[in-house]
């Protein structure tokens, strides 16, 4: 973060200042306690559970210069009467005075943290590059990230989420991204939108907020992305399957569950063999790799970073061996298209390693009223690609997608800890895959498989 005093920050905000406002903030925000360091600045947030006001001493002890509150506390601090709204006012100002800053804005219904994660891989190679932490892509997880910049900060990296119309568009505000990318419209929070096109009203915030001589990065893989276009002026870069676009893949090859293919782009074509599992790795290469292109990378570096880059995000397509069993973990979330990409990259494992495949599988939360129908196609796909087991946890909405003759062994568990009785059924050799929204917390499942499989081989070999 740019040094500020607390005295700046508050006519920033629009705040009052309490106790020593000459105190300098050179650390990004931060709203654990716990995280605070030297020159950090302390946001008392308060939510459901609890109230940041009663952790701003804790803060204190642990280096912050400062608080962001709502009343007066002891210590040095800004009051404020939002601190969301203020932190956002002051990552706001921050951008205007950072203006060689190049911020990448990436949204999505599904593969904007992979795609935030292999950009940043490539970036980060050339100059210093800040990037969303995670996932935490909502209203406070922006603004912290551009706080995180400074003078020598040349690249800006911003996942941007939405549960609400409006939300996307507000955070543009704040950001002005040098380049918007959307990656595709799917049906990933359709509960709270109501509708797959109202989704991609709220990604399309994000081109419509582009000033002219931004640009927009667009996927091809939906007609809702190909079709925001038209909210642009400015210069407009394609990536997807089709021949005519911009940045696309050629002779793409899977070789034990991982893609090689020729990139193609307007500067030549160089190759590729990635490291993170899926098929559907192929989209959020070329995403990055159209960024790259926007940003007059050569094609020689962005290839060798796609190459090079490994999965940095916990749960997502970790691979674990363990005496002979491969678990899939994809815990971190899960909805109908994400879900389906996994069943895909199981089934290419199960067959180079000629063990059966299993798929645990849990509940996707927020599709609304289509739920049932969207988890019954979830199961239909895994019917079609001929999966062998697929164990439907703490759901029975999977169920209507498997017909009676389906080669595909459907088990129901109440619970995790259930599931993990079939730990005994598999077999060395068995490939599996764990999957769910994060708040059926499968992490525990693909821990407690792991574990319970250590277990059963060491009475095996007694």
């Amino acid at each position: 973060m740019i040094a500020l005093t607390l005295a700046q920050i508050a006519t920033i905000v629009g705040g009052k200042t309490y106790g020593d406002s000459s105190q300098v903030i050179t650390s990004a925000p931060v709203f654990d306690s716990r995280e605070a360091v030297k020159g950090s600045l302390f946001l008392a947030l308060v939510g459901e559970n609890s109230d940041g006001h009663d952790f701003t001493e804790n803060a204190q002890s642990h280096g912050a210069s400062g608080f962001m509150t709502t009343r007066e506390v002891k210590g040095n601090g800004v009051i404020v009467n939002d601190v969301l709204l203020a932190v956002r006012a002051l990552a706001a100002y921050v951008r205007t005075q950072l203006p060689n800053v190049k911020v990448i804005a990436i949204t999505g219904s599904s593969g904007k943290t992979t795609t935030k994660d292999l950009l940043a891989s490539i970036l980060s190679s050339r100059a210093q590059c800040v990037s969303t932490k995670a996932s935490f892509n909502n209203e406070l997880g922006a603004p912290i990230t551009l706080l995180e910049c400074t003078p020598e900060t040349k690249y800006c990296i911003l996942e941007m989420g939405a549960r609400h119309l409006g939300d996307i568009a507000a955070l543009c505000e704040m950001a002005k991204p040098d380049v918007g990318v959307v990656l595709r419209v799917g049906t990933a929070h359709l509960g709270e939108f109501g509708s797959v096109e109202k989704i991609a009203q709220t990604k399309g915030e994000l081109i419509q907020s582009l000033a002219p001589d931004a640009i927009a990065v667009l996927g091809t893989y939906d007609t809702y992305t190909k079709s925001m276009k038209s909210h642009h002026t400015g210069k407009v870069i394609y990536f997807g399957e089709d021949s005519h676009d911009d940045v696309r893949a050629a002779d793409v090859e899977m070789r034990e569950a991982r893609a090689h293919f020729d990139l193609v782009t307007p500067e030549g074509r160089d190759a590729v063999g990635m490291r993170l599992i899926g098929a559907h790795q192929v989209s959020n290469a070329l995403a990055a790799a159209a960024v790259c292109t926007a940003l007059e990378i050569p094609i020689e570096v962005i290839a060798s970073g796609l190459s090079t880059a490994d999965n940095t995000s916990k749960w997502r397509m970790q691979i674990d061996e363990v005496d002979d069993l491969l678990i899939i973990n994809d815990s971190y979330n899960a909805n109908p298209e994400s879900m389906k990409a996994a069943l895909d990259s199981l089934v290419l494992f199960a067959q180079e390693r000629g063990g059966a495949s299993w798929a645990f599988l849990g509940q996707m939360h927020e599709l609304g009223p289509q739920s049932n129908a969207l988890h019954a196609s979830v199961a239909a796909h895994a019917h079609e690609l001929g999966i062998d087991h697929l164990v439907s946890v703490g759901t029975r909405a999977f169920a209507e997608g498997i017909p009676a003759m389906s080669p595909t062994t459907l088990h129901y568990c109440e619970d995790i800890e259930q599931a993990l009785s079939l730990a005994s059924h598999c077999a060395p050799g068995d490939v599996v895959l764990v999957k769910a929204s994060r708040s059926e917390h499968f992490e525990m499942l693909s821990r407690g498989l792991e574990d319970s499989w250590k277990q059963l081989r060491r009475e095996d070999k007694k």
